[in-house]
């Protein structure tokens, strides 16, 4: 499997993101749109990046019971979106059913990919506010586990549990890895954090990167040399 950089198109509305993608004459990235997009424009965003020959990541994380799931994946299908989410947390049950309604008649879907903690998630206050009170590695694995056995193809994961998610579920299970910055940037809102060429290290497929990209004073530069630390 090849690596790649997704940027995350986390603007509010289409004409900021074509702003933004415009800038980019000699690529077509791979992009991530999130609920902030999505919900501003609708599927007319997706089918638009789309059109310009972009690879997308659907980052809508459903989390509901298995039938609304399967019928939520089941439109979602239709868009031809590369990959999309929904939270581990559901059960397998629910990723499950996801599938059911993701796979298109003709046998193809896209990669569908479970979130098992968020990056913005520690220990702390995943004992607190969630009353889980074993280490958040475990609980990161067991997550991934689950998600292997209702047929997803990865997780959404930290870099810090990349490497260990593959040790769990195989080399060929996708890491799907926010919470990279830049070893002089910003980390954010982030508590669980690495940098590009750390992430490449540890086992990242795919790392998706936002501000430090979309932010940047020259994106294309920015976005580069994420390609570079990551990939190279």
């Amino acid at each position: 499997m090849g690596k790649d950089v997704i940027i995350a198109c986390d603007f509010d509305s289409a004409e900021k993101t074509f702003a933004f993608l415009d800038k980019f004459t000699d690529t077509k990235p791979f992009v991530k749109i999130g609920m902030e997009l999505y919900y501003a424009e609708g599927p007319s965003i997706v089918r638009e990046i789309k059109r310009r020959g972009h690879k997308i990541f659907l980052d809508l994380k459903l989390h509901d019971i298995p039938n609304t799931v399967k019928k939520g994946m089941a439109v979602l299908s239709r868009l031809d979106v590369d990959m999309t989410n929904l939270h581990a947390a559901g059960t397998k049950r629910m990723m499950q059913a996801a599938i059911e309604g993701l796979t298109r008649p003709d046998g193809t879907r896209p990669i569908l990919i479970a979130v098992t903690q968020l990056t913005s998630t520690d220990q702390e206050s995943m004992e607190n506010d969630l009353l889980i009170k074993e280490p958040i590695d475990k609980v990161v694995m067991h997550y991934a586990s689950c998600a292997k056995e209702a047929g997803l193809d990865g997780v959404v994961c930290s870099p810090l549990e990349a490497g260990k998610v593959h040790d769990t579920c195989g080399k060929d299970f996708v890491t799907v890895t926010p919470g990279v910055r830049f070893a002089d940037g910003d980390i954010g809102d982030q508590k669980r954090v690495m940098t590009p060429a750390e992430a490449n290290r540890i086992g990242s497929d795919y790392i998706v990167v936002g501000r430090p990209i979309t932010a940047a004073e020259d994106p294309v530069a920015a976005y580069n040399r994420c390609v570079r630390e990551f990939v190279d």
